[in-house]
């Protein structure tokens, strides 16, 4: 059953809402929480600025030659194992028809394996200038933050605007930093538990990881400037 473009429509922009929210207030407030944490961009955000048409959003299609479109972002911390993100997804069939179409909610976080630091990959690949947008809004960029990559691992929920919620694992893939051969291109894979069904062969998007340093917005601030504590006498008319 195909998906009115209307109804697709409809979903991403209440979708759009609950992502907005996580980036601009979770985020600080967890980067300031004393643990470092990993914001996560997939097909989103200033990723989609960089003027690739391939950026945005992440594809990935199984061995029937079905796609699954998914954008998104949020936030974890591999010690303390907590995730909180969100996103839409578009399932459509080898013709290009929408199947389904809904939002995505992370439940777990399986497993983090960092590829290490990538300084200036941000400026290199000239994304660090002007300000990041995420559907028609405007958002600001995380100081103290470093692009980074790896290999998360995530459970998540898909909840369809039409049909039953679905679990699957969501692998998503930065090349940044010291890439191990097998995953030499960054992207997304989505394994269905229940089905077994399984989208592996990335065919385009952009993802990335930025580690947020706790107390480094703080620090890169000016001092504030010093008070006098013994002012000069003020001269006193007769």
């Amino acid at each position: 059953m195909l998906i009115e473009p209307t109804l697709r429509n409809s979903v991403r922009a209440f979708a759009a809402i609950p992502v907005l929210t996580l980036l601009l207030g979770s985020i600080p407030a967890r980067a300031q929480s004393g643990a470092a944490s990993y914001v996560f961009l997939i097909g989103s955000g200033f990723l989609c600025d960089a003027g690739d048409s391939g950026a945005c959003p992440a594809v990935v299609k199984s061995e029937g030659g079905d796609t699954f479109e998914i954008s998104g972002a949020g936030v974890f911390n591999p010690r303390q194992k907590t995730v909180m993100a969100t996103g839409t997804f578009t399932h459509r069939s080898l013709d290009g028809n929408a199947l389904e179409t809904g939002i995505w909610i992370a439940s777990e976080l399986v497993s983090f394996d960092s590829y290490g630091v990538a300084p200036g990959a941000l400026m290199r690949e000239g994304r660090a200038l002007g300000r990041p947008q995420f559907g028609g809004k405007r958002m600001p960029m995380f100081s103290g933050s470093m692009p980074v990559g790896g290999l998360a691992v995530f459970r998540i929920r898909l909840l369809p605007a039409l049909g039953f919620a679905k679990n699957a694992t969501l692998q998503v893939i930065c090349a940044l930093g010291k890439a191990p051969d097998e995953h030499p291109a960054e992207g997304i894979r989505l394994a269905f538990e229940r089905s077994g069904t399984e989208f592996a062969e990335e065919i385009s998007g952009r993802a990335l990881f930025l580690l947020t340093i706790p107390g480094a917005s703080a620090a890169s601030k000016p001092p504030a400037p010093e008070l006098d504590t013994n002012p000069a006498p003020t001269e006193v008319q007769q």
